[in-house]
């Protein structure tokens, strides 16, 4: 049947067919680097990611490229209120970047250029807009001419005529036309800049994408992707830029991932509901917040809040503590004494159906339902004390698959041997005797949390994983 996805520009589901057989080229907006990534921010960096993931399970040779904006408006701002170097703080949050998106399990792109890196492929680009007649120079800065460019406002559906209604030109504007957007602009005293025809200034925000994905991937690229905030104006003066220069469809596909409200809110620094990753993941495990976000469908709106969180936590530890018991099970009375072919004819109906859910536009909802369905035939196979070492190996594989594409990991990193689980008993013993009652029970709850149960006989605790 092969992958559909809901395409912006077209406002509807495609086909996906990408330009060169079994290869992708996609390209994410990353984050202007001023703060430490809020939710909002992390939504794009996990569901992308996913998608990712997703299209390279599906044999894919995917290049993917994301970006940073390390000099920008914000960034100056905050570093003149820090006291600080533009370019230390942009680098200092950066690898908080990495550091946070890589505790919610996002892998990094192929590529994670940056604004600065990429200066003389911008300059380059704003130079054969002007000797085109799609940019201008006024008074140090450039400007594109919106007008010029017949397809404006395709991609949010917009006419360029509603577009004007909303505009106007403010005392002192250098602009032609109020609806012209900036490409370069002068530098103010004491600001960071570059040196370029028009004179010293730095980028505007639109251009740096534009020139990325040309260096990176190409003048026409299978998949642009982002937050639902950027589709206008960011993307469309995209596509405004880098059609009118290379006269080439910019992306084939443009897919955006929908809102974050806050307890019913929406974000906003205004509110003061901006929640920081940095803060989430020290109250929250990581995986967590991942499983919350792929557990909603990636064009949907989502509301954050710790009672979703909390369900997000008791649904995952449902799914790890069915796949760390079938692997339990496995290592310690597995056989090969039982008809195999019903049990993985039925794994195999819940696999398509994964399938069939991420093919249809990346349903990673109806995925993780599909999963826990999965999870409840798993529970069906322990309960009925089933021991095939083949179908246990096959339960585990398909859940593997699923829960790669999801990022998420079901094993238990900590999972305890069999050495540590009599040294904490005997440790229990010791606590008992020493009347330390409070320390016994602590060590009796923690291992319960590992499915392992404590039953003291008279002939001693005996334990069970169950």
């Amino acid at each position: 049947m092969g992958i559909k996805l809901y395409n912006t520009l077209k406002r509807k589901k495609e086909d996906f067919k990408p330009m060169e057989p079994g290869k992708v080229k996609m390209y994410v907006c990353g984050p202007t680097v001023y703060n430490y990534i809020h939710i909002g921010n992390a939504r794009p960096a996990v569901v992308f990611d996913m998608v990712r993931r997703y299209l390279q399970y599906r044999g894919y040779e995917v290049q993917y490229v994301s970006n940073f904006t390390d000099v920008d408006d914000k960034i100056i701002k905050a570093a003149e209120e820090m006291g600080e170097d533009v370019m230390t703080l942009a680098e200092r949050f950066i690898k908080a970047y990495y550091e946070d998106t890589g505790r919610l399990g996002v892998k990094k792109a192929d590529a994670h250029p940056r604004v600065t890196d990429t200066m003389p492929e911008i300059i380059a680009f704003i130079e054969r807009l002007v000797e085109k007649g799609f940019a201008y120079e006024a008074g140090g800065d450039v400007y594109f001419r919106t007008r010029k460019f017949k397809g404006y406002g395709k991609l949010s559906h917009q006419s360029i005529d509603d577009l004007q209604l909303g505009t106007r030109i403010e005392v002192g504007d250098k602009k032609e036309d109020p609806l012209d957007f900036v490409l370069w602009k002068g530098a103010k005293p004491g600001e960071i800049y570059w040196s370029s025809p028009w004179g010293d200034g730095r980028p505007g925000w639109h251009i740096e994408c534009s020139a990325m994905v040309k260096k990176y991937l190409g003048e026409t690229i299978d998949i642009h992707a982002g937050g639902q905030d950027l589709s206008f104006p960011h993307h469309e003066n995209e596509i405004a830029q880098s059609e009118a220069l290379n006269e080439k469809q910019m992306a084939n596909y443009w897919l955006h991932n929908g809102y974050i409200n806050i307890d019913n809110e929406k974000m906003s620094k205004s509110l003061g509901n901006f929640i920081l990753v940095h803060d989430i993941i020290k109250k929250f495990e990581p995986e967590v917040v991942r499983f919350f976000i792929v557990n909603a469908h990636y064009r949907s709106p989502i509301n954050f809040s710790d009672d979703q969180l909390n369900s997000a936590k008791s649904g995952l530890e449902r799914m790890k503590t069915t796949y760390n018991n079938l692997n339990h099970r496995l290592k310690e009375t597995a056989d090969l004494g039982e008809d195999t072919k019903k049990w993985k004819e039925d794994i195999d109906q819940y696999h398509q159906r994964f399938i069939d859910d991420m093919d249809d536009d990346f349903n990673s909802a109806n995925a993780v339902a599909t999963m826990f369905d999965l999870i409840k035939l798993g529970n069906v196979y322990l309960r009925e004390q089933h021991t095939n070492k083949e179908v246990l190996e096959y339960f585990l594989r398909q859940l593997d698959n699923m829960s790669y594409v999801l990022g998420i990991d079901l094993k238990e990193d900590d999972a305890l041997l069999d050495e540590d689980i009599d040294a904490l008993i005997q440790e229990r013993i010791d606590a008992r005797k020493n009347r330390d009652f409070k320390r016994a029970d602590e060590i009796r709850d923690s291992l319960k949390e590992k499915n392992i149960i404590l039953e003291d006989t008279p002939q001693g605790t005996r334990w069970k994983r169950v």
